[in-house]
């Protein structure tokens, strides 16, 4: 009986170059050829991909028998989704975790919330017959914190930074979430968005967002240290 390693929910990769790749090869074409069967266990060790959007979001995140990857999507719907695309293709997460900065209306700025729903607010507005705009997940990452976490929160996802008050779903608003939302449904990868209030709409919202990064640097570790 043949025994081979899968990471979790994601199939092992072997560089064609690497000799064990062949010589796992030349072992399950002889137990294939002697009727054998290949037996195929998880590997409890996970790699985590961790997205955030400018440098001033980044943080110190250890996280137990995890493999943890931080990368920088870069600001807006296309570049998050373009540069988690190539982070996905590159490390091959077993989960995606969104952390940044978030705006609110009806919430207090050093609010954290834990977001597996997620809204395009500019499709919203075209309201194209077929073309959806909400993205829901139930699904675990392996971190407890998360994991546990039984909040339905909303993430209102746009390419304009929100400064007037207006009529807006969700309970935070960005410009990244939806979009590697959308990313990890179409790969069937986990992913949670976990986002710290710097600002109030309406409020100054962008001198708010960026002398409050410290802040929200603070909040988020000491949010996942909790």
């Amino acid at each position: 009986m043949l025994v081979c390693r899968q990471f979790v929910g994601r199939p092992f990769c072997f560089s064609e170059n690497d000799m064990y790749w062949r010589l796992y090869c030349i072992i399950a074409f002889h137990f294939l050829q002697c009727g054998r069967k290949i037996v195929i266990f998880a590997q409890k060790h996970m790699k985590l991909v961790v997205a955030y959007a400018v440098e001033g979001e980044r943080f110190q995140l250890d996280i137990p028998d995890q493999d943890v990857v931080f990368v920088k999507t870069g600001v807006g719907k296309v570049q998050a989704a373009m540069n988690l695309m190539r982070a996905i293709y590159e490390f091959r997460p077993d989960a995606i975790l969104n952390v940044g900065t978030a705006g609110t209306i009806r919430h207090n700025v050093g609010d954290v919330f834990v977001c597996r729903n997620f809204i395009d607010r500019d499709l919203e507005k075209v309201a194209l017959p077929g073309i959806g705009s909400r993205i829901s997940f139930d699904n675990k990452i392996g971190i407890s914190k998360i994991d546990g976490c039984d909040d339905m929160c909303w993430c209102n996802t746009g390419d304009s930074f929100v400064t007037d008050i207006c009529d807006i779903e969700g309970d935070v608003v960005d410009m990244e979430a939806y979009a590697e939302a959308e990313v990890c449904k179409s790969m069937n990868i986990p992913f949670v968005s976990v986002k710290y209030v710097t600002d109030v709409i309406g409020q100054n919202s962008v001198e708010d967002w960026a002398s409050k990064l410290s802040d929200a640097r603070t909040g988020l570790r000491r949010f996942f240290e909790s």
